[in-house]
């Protein structure tokens, strides 16, 4: 017997509420949105953006607040001061957005300051990195490529797997590649193309009838748009650890949403009777405790790590927590309720007839 901390038969109704989770999804999202447009979209890190790291190591205990004052007077734009280490090590990265001038200068002006305004710290420079805006954005670009090709590979393979479909699957996606291929002949930008990427899978699961692959796809993009929401609203700076945990909530995400599925999947196979939505709040219902248990454990570890992590992974974790709950959440709440919508009768009855014959 499994471990479980609710009952299996608690009748919580989760299809009832779905109309309220839709309303709270949409509040959250558009409130992100609202964000990136007033502020000109996502604030990037020197990863995309382009800019200057400076590691410094100071022999005597010193503060962040002193190190940000010795260096305001610089004109360094974009400023940015994270403690790394123990508290007590008195080490920091110094990151500017600046690319116009030389990392030599960048390092001799940093070096000369310190020495100046904190001779009794005695700062010594451990690593001095820079990042062309062209790398910059060509690392942008492949950032989104991989957040996009990974929902995609997942709209394929829950297709095939829940759905036993996998022309229609092939055919969603040489769909797709004719479409991105007619825009990019059009000279389409990369952050437009995904975005358009996104819109004609969602239609062609929809116009297919995927219906356990859009709810999937509409899952992860529902968790990752309210994540990048989150840091806009907390003028978070997005860089490759936040792309690295986007991904991973993506693949969170999905494990959740395949635990509800397949269970979905075992009881219409079985065909204990009933209507589709008290189906699909019995499977919901039946595999709560596992839900539960797997993601609070998991936020316990995260939490230690938002903690404990220090600053340098301060911003991949804040990302890891939010996106866990509202994974965990789009699972129940998004993800389920939308088979309810869109199922196709015809398909879950051959489904059904199938497992009984």
């Amino acid at each position: 017997m499994g471990l479980h901390f609710i009952r299996p038969d608690t009748k919580i109704d989760f299809v009832g509420f779905r109309y309220v989770a839709y309303c709270v999804s949409a509040a959250l999202i558009l409130l992100g949105l609202a964000s990136l447009v007033i502020k000109g979209g996502p604030r990037y890190g020197i990863d995309f953006a382009g800019g200057i790291i400076v590691q410094v190591k100071f022999e005597q205990k010193t503060d962040m607040t002193q190190v940000r004052q010795a260096l305001d007077d610089q004109n360094l734009p974009g400023l940015v001061i994270q403690q790394i280490g123990a508290p007590d090590d008195s080490e920091y990265l110094v990151r500017t957005s600046s690319s116009e001038v030389s990392s030599e200068d960048v390092r001799t002006s940093i070096s000369e300051t310190l020495a100046q305004k904190l001779p009794q710290a005695k700062g010594d420079i451990r690593r001095i990195e820079m990042v062309g805006p062209k790398v910059g954005a060509d690392l942008r670009g492949k950032a989104l490529e991989a957040m996009y090709y990974a929902i995609l590979l997942i709209a394929i393979y829950i297709s095939g797997r829940f759905e036993q479909r996998w022309t229609a699957a092939g055919i969603m996606a040489g769909g797709l590649f004719l479409g991105i291929a007619a825009l990019q002949f059009l000279g389409m930008s990369t952050s437009w193309l995904i975005v358009a990427a996104m819109v004609i899978t969602l239609g062609l699961c929809l116009y297919l009838r995927l219906t356990y692959a859009l709810g999937a796809v509409v899952a992860l993009i529902h968790d990752v748009l309210i994540t990048v929401g989150v840091f806009s609203l907390l003028n978070k700076e997005f860089d490759l650890t936040v792309i690295a945990a986007l991904l991973t909530i993506i693949g969170y995400s999905l494990n959740d949403t395949i635990i509800v599925f397949d269970r979905i999947r075992e009881t219409l196979r079985y065909g204990k009777g009933g209507s589709f939505g008290q189906i699909i709040n019995d499977s919901v219902n039946q595999t709560l405790s596992r839900t539960i248990l797997t993601s609070g454990l998991t936020m316990i570890v995260v939490v230690c790590l938002y903690l404990l992590g220090g600053s340098v992974i301060h911003d991949f974790a804040l990302a890891l927590m939010v996106g866990i709950f509202v994974g965990t959440y789009s699972s129940i709440f998004v993800a389920s309720p939308i088979l309810l919508h869109f199922r196709r009768n015809p398909a879950d009855e051959a489904v059904m007839t199938k497992a009984k014959a």
